[in-house]
């Protein structure tokens, strides 16, 4: 028994845990192995880069001032580094407990059999050395700093927000765009830090896509009447709330933008649309995208299904046919009651099951779930179009 246990252990499998931005936190004291002292991290990288934009802005008096974009007045600034960043952080802790379990459940629902286990176990092991490359990240880091200045020749954000009147980064004249002091360490500094924990997230997510491609494509062990109507896989749904401050943090960035846009020029919320609309289609596309990897799968698995119980089915049938039907049966045996009926109705039911199947691991309630986390930080700019009162009004004319 120790021995079959032993077996089916597998590796403490973590997207999060490694790295050299990890080990750069352990030495530093921001996080522990078991990714602890997530307060003081939050805190300390939140202040490293927002603070010394206040402070800067305060010395050069465009924190608050007459100017076109006021460093306070930034929805998109403080958007990005007082709740997307926060939630970017969080969201490790969340995703390392949840995905553990979630692989998890591709042995204890023995989809994953012992004929294939060691070969899952060397994914993982794959996985997790991508997982802790120094070059990804080291090139990651040239693509954040090197896209700095690049940002600040070619994106001028003043002159589309507030033209000949400046920011709190930046003013521009006849000359050009002149970045301030805070400009500098936002341009160099924050914009570049917090571009990074975001990228490492997209590379995580590639990561996921992988290991979910390559788990496909074992001989997985799929029953097609499991209830979950995914042959088992209806698991890997929860990873719409495993990514859940992710997703949010993307409402978050384009609520702050959309806010920018709605205070400093003529637009309105209805003029972003086709904005939210593809926001809302990316973040699906990397939340529920690397799932469909297990459609090939599912639909085979719902084929065979079909097949075997459909053959099961025109035995059972033509039995009961001639034993019912046809005057095989004893005077004795009664028809209602008979265990063959419950039977006949067991295997329809379960044939209705097999060709209910979905071919991809996740419902409309998953998707409906995804869209609502990204929908939820953009909510608020309706009062920019409906004032609050009249809003209340027409939801309690709806209710009551």
């Amino acid at each position: 028994m120790k021995n079959i246990h032993n077996s089916k252990k597998i590796p403490d499998f973590s997207l999060v845990l490694g790295g050299p931005f990890f080990q750069l936190l352990m030495r530093l004291r921001l996080t522990t192995p078991a990714l602890g002292l997530l307060k003081k991290r939050i805190i300390c990288i939140t202040l490293f880069l927002w603070l010394p934009l206040l402070l800067l802005s305060l010395i050069e008096g465009t924190a608050s001032g007459s100017i076109g974009l006021p460093f306070l007045y930034d929805m998109e600034t403080q958007a990005r580094f007082l709740a997307a960043l926060p939630l970017l952080i969080g969201a490790e802790l969340l995703v390392h407990v949840q995905l553990r379990q979630m692989v998890s459940q591709f042995i204890e629902r023995d989809i994953i059999t012992e004929k294939v286990l060691p070969t899952f176990k060397n994914l993982m092991v794959s996985v997790m050395k991508l997982r802790n490359s120094f070059l990804i990240e080291l090139i990651l880091l040239i693509l954040v700093f090197v896209g700095g200045p690049h940002l600040w020749n070619s994106v001028s954000v003043v002159e589309s927000l507030a033209p000949g009147i400046g920011s709190w980064y930046a003013s521009s004249d006849s000359v050009g765009t002149h970045l301030s002091l805070a400009g500098y360490w936002y341009i160099f500094v924050s914009r570049p830090l917090f571009q990074f924990i975001a990228y490492r997230w997209y590379f995580r997510i590639l990561l996921w896509t992988y290991f979910l491609w390559k788990t496909s494509r074992l001989d997985l062990n799929l029953i097609p009447t499991y209830p979950d109507r995914a042959c088992g896989l209806g698991f890997l749904s929860l990873s719409s709330s495993m990514f859940a401050p992710l997703i949010m943090a993307h409402g978050v960035l384009l609520a702050g933008l959309i806010a920018n846009s709605i205070f400093f020029t003529d637009t309105k919320l209805t003029d972003y649309l086709v904005v939210i609309f593809c926001a809302v289609f990316f973040v699906l596309l990397i939340v529920l995208g690397p799932l469909f990897v297990f459609s090939p799968s599912l639909m085979r698995a719902k084929r065979i299904g079909l097949r075997d119980y459909g053959i099961l089915a025109g035995i059972y049938v033509r039995e009961f046919d001639l034993k019912w039907v046809c005057g095989g049966v004893t005077a004795r045996e009664r028809l209602l009651g008979s265990s063959d009926i419950q039977s006949l109705a067991d295997l329809a039911n379960s044939f209705h099951g097999i060709r209910e199947n979905r071919v991809f691991p996740f419902d409309k309630n998953t998707i409906i779930q995804v869209i609502l986390f990204v929908l939820v930080p953009i909510m608020p700019l309706i009062l920019t179009m409906i004032p609050l009162e009249e809003l209340i009004r027409k939801f309690f004319e709806v209710i009551f």
